[in-house]
């Protein structure tokens, strides 16, 4: 089969297209054809060995996957030939196929669309992880959503909003403020490209409570980081919860004074960490998202695709910070 395989550090101009052996299923494993990757940020950070974990090489980048069962492993239950799954892996996904375990993958109807189905875990797991178990985000509620135009952060504005919320969505361009609104978000701001030094974040910081309105929001999710946190915390109320999922803007410092004064709570989401040690808790979760998108509740969206072959194109554009939605490649 051929897949693309990260041989040393870096960016996606290090990637290697190359012919490897079709893998087997082990004991408890199912074979899947691959019919579309989704693309997320940490596929730049796991090549750059920049993430939390980091794979030994050689390996296959691509988080996420829909695809088509071909063979199934011994101990293998659940699954059968033909079915089409979507499926999380950590990497190893763009390729021709794959063996994974059995409990990494759900079973979707044949007709759902690969693409969709392709970019729908990952994000829409990690927000519904965030808000309800991580924030207990409660209906009436207003959350903030920081990058709420990216992969992540458009998960989360459909999930806030489909759970009964109040979405202010915080973005970068005038045109990724339209599509947060378009996803459910009921108002938000534009803010600066690049926000650094004091005075920088204090005028973030009004520009957010002014968008927030009243005492201040209950829920900030932020995936961004960098400067634009503090001024995010700011906005909080008494008792409020700042959700603490990537940092595409850098790591921030955040002074915690600001948590003791008004009782705010800072709350880390690692959605990786928590499948692990909760497997059946987000087995419940992804089947309550899907039973939200078959209502028609969260709509995945896909603005741009790329074949397999161009797959380091696609994680390049989205280490660009400019693509709307989800990305995705298809085999």
């Amino acid at each position: 089969m051929k897949a693309w395989v990260s041989h040393r550090p870096g960016g996606p101009e290090t990637l290697v297209w190359q012919e490897l052996p079709d893998p087997v299923p082990a004991d408890g494993e199912v074979l899947v054809k691959i019919a579309a990757v989704g693309v997320n940020y940490p596929d730049g950070l796991l090549i750059r060995d920049l993430y939390q974990v980091r794979p030994e090489r050689p390996f296959v980048p691509g988080s996420e996957f829909c695809g088509v069962v071909e063979q199934v492993g011994r101990d293998v239950s659940g699954l059968r030939e033909g079915d089409l799954v979507i499926g999380r892996c950590g990497w190893g996904a763009m390729a021709d196929r794959i063996a994974v375990a059995e409990q990494r993958c759900v079973r979707v109807p044949a007709d759902t669309p690969r693409t969709q189905a392709a970019a729908f875990m990952f994000a829409y797991a990690t927000a519904y992880h965030a808000l309800c178990d991580a924030a207990q985000l409660q209906a009436k509620q207003t959350v903030l959503v920081l990058g709420a135009a990216g992969g992540v952060g458009s998960a989360a504005v459909e999930v806030a909003h489909a759970l009964g919320a109040r979405v202010v969505a915080a973005v970068s361009s005038p045109s990724k403020l339209a599509f947060a609104m378009a996803r459910g978000a009921s108002g938000g701001l534009v803010y600066e490209q690049q926000v650094e030094g004091r005075e920088a974040q204090q005028a973030l910081a009004r520009r957010i409570k002014e968008a927030v309105g009243g005492d201040g929001c209950d829920v900030v999710f932020d995936p961004v980081g960098g400067g634009y946190t503090e001024p995010a915390l700011r906005s909080l109320r008494r008792g409020g919860r700042h959700l603490v999922v990537g940092f595409t803007a850098g790591i921030p410092s955040v002074p915690l004074n600001l948590t003791l004064l008004k009782s705010r709570h800072i709350v880390g989401v690692d959605w990786r960490s928590f499948v692990q040690e909760d497997p059946k808790l987000n087995d419940r979760n992804v089947h309550s998202l899907l039973a939200m998108w078959r209502e028609g509740l969260l709509q995945p969206e896909v603005t741009e695709t790329f074949a397999l072959a161009d797959a380091p194109e696609a994680i390049a554009r989205l280490d660009a910070r400019g693509a709307l939605g989800k990305i995705v490649v298809v085999a």
